[in-house]
């Protein structure tokens, strides 16, 4: 019989003191509103387990808690990735403008693999003081903490997918976090429903680009990529355009969508030296663009 396995993951951002509302069994949960308080830093913890089945083939139940702790420096304090005081302070600003317009909803990146959501998705986060979760992160931990180009092997993409739609559905029920998705999690109908109680932002990289950096990165953990034979490059690239055919409409169903070739264009340089830090930036001004659009057609 096969062992049920449970996993619990932690992940932090700041909260204001007065976001921590308390609850009776002692845990914190998120408040509606968000003021201008003294911050703290809360670990999210989430706990994964799978569901009884009467067969192997399971999803995992999320049960997501807050709890202040002291833990490790931010993304943006602890310079884990390049950008200048000035683009840091010019992100924060954006996100005081955006978090008017953003009330607390999620955010949902999407977009082809190695576009960057997550690496992003981080930055984006601790700028806007949400909290962070990586879709494919959750589903290894809940199923034992194999990858999930094993996961594919072992259980097939059909278990995979099964699993990302429970994790994303028990996210949407939350709110102020940033959620990296799997590539493929928009060919299910299921999943927008879930992300459209949100924001969802497509990552749109040039697929040349993009097989330049999975090329450079390796390609083994990506399992509908690592088989292919041949030329790597070439290879990725042409899996990469069979994929994009598939899948460019339903990345054309998020709220915004952040163009690398556009900021390229407007930076005056190539798409291949544009930094996560202006990527976040232009997916602020996006949500930005799209929720006062959205608050326009209201009020008409």
């Amino acid at each position: 019989m096969e062992a049920r396995v449970s996993q619990s993951l932690q992940l932090s951002s700041w909260m204001n003191s007065d976001k921590l509302v308390r609850k009776p069994s002692g845990l914190l949960r998120f408040s509606e509103k968000w003021n201008e308080k003294p911050r703290h830093r809360v670990v999210v913890s989430c706990h994964l387990q799978p569901r009884k089945a009467a067969h192997s083939d399971r999803r995992v139940q999320l049960k997501v808690s807050c709890s202040p702790q002291n833990v490790q420096a931010s993304v943006l304090e602890s310079g884990c990735f390049s950008a200048s005081i000035d683009e840091i302070e010019t992100l924060k600003n954006k996100a005081e403008e955006v978090e008017e317009y953003l009330d607390g909803r999620c955010v949902y990146l999407v977009g082809m693999m190695g576009c960057g959501k997550t690496t992003v998705g981080r930055i984006l986060a601790e700028t806007l003081g949400y909290s962070f979760f990586d879709c494919d992160r959750l589903i290894e931990q809940a199923v034992g903490g194999i990858t999930v180009a094993e996961i594919f092997e072992l259980r097939g993409e059909s278990f995979f997918r099964d699993n990302e739609t429970e994790v994303l559905h028990k996210l949407s029920l939350m709110h102020r976090l940033v959620v990296s998705t799997g590539g493929g999690a928009v060919v299910r109908p299921i999943n927008w429903r879930h992300m459209h109680k949100g924001i969802s932002v497509w990552l749109d990289v040039p697929l040349e680009a993009l097989a330049k950096r999975i090329t450079t990165e390796g390609t083994k953990s990506r399992p509908l990529l690592h088989e292919e034979s041949g030329d790597v490059y070439d290879t990725t690239l042409k899996r990469l355009t069979t994929l994009m055919e598939t899948r460019g409409e339903n990345y054309a169903n998020a709220s915004a969508r952040v163009s690398l070739e556009n900021i390229a264009l407007k930076r005056e340089k190539d798409v291949c030296h544009i930094t996560p830090a202006e990527i976040t930036l232009e997916v602020l001004i996006q949500i930005e663009n799209f929720l006062k659009t959205q608050k326009s057609v209201v009020v008409l």
